[in-house]
């Protein structure tokens, strides 16, 4: 479907989703910037925010400063540590919640994710707003599911020299 560089274009990338897709497909790592220029693709970007997760050695603080600098706002939150030893941290909540906030003032919501737990983000901004709901990933690691639903599907691994490190 046609891009009409008209549209409001609000991305959403869940930085430990593709980081992790990258390093385990292609042992690289993610030219940040590039995606999001891609991804907004000529259009008006209103918002482009990027979630990620702080460790406790807080190594990742120049990556974050480099995404700023690229045109993301960075949202983090700290990896968390159960007694048993495991460790969790995602922000699929905090994306689906920005995600229907910005929904209504946008045309386009590009999720920079393959994780099926966005197929039924992608059906309710769909069917609720007035809001093609586009995915930006790497194929071999994403959802079918939300390849199928989502409105444009830009497969990374076609252009592993622009999107890689």
């Amino acid at each position: 479907m046609a891009k009409f560089l008209d549209q409001r274009v609000g991305v959403l990338v869940d930085i430990s989703n593709l980081y992790y897709s990258a390093r385990v497909l292609y042992g690289k790592k993610v030219n940040f910037k590039n995606v999001l220029e891609s991804s907004v693709g000529g259009r008006k970007l209103i918002r482009a925010i990027a979630y990620g997760i702080k460790t406790a050695e807080a190594t990742e603080e120049k990556f974050f400063e480099a995404l700023e600098k690229s045109g993301y706002e960075v949202k983090t939150k700290d990896l968390q540590i159960f007694p048993d030893g495991s460790k969790k941290g995602d922000w699929d909540v905090g994306i689906s919640v920005d995600a229907i906030k910005m929904a209504p003032k946008l045309d386009v919501i590009v999720l920079v994710s393959g994780d099926g737990d966005y197929v039924s983000l992608a059906e309710y901004i769909q069917n609720t707003y007035a809001c093609r709901f586009e995915v930006v990933a790497f194929a071999e690691s994403s959802s079918q599911k939300l390849v199928e639903i989502a409105d444009d599907f830009l497969n990374l691994s076609e252009q592993k020299r622009h999107f890689l490190i």
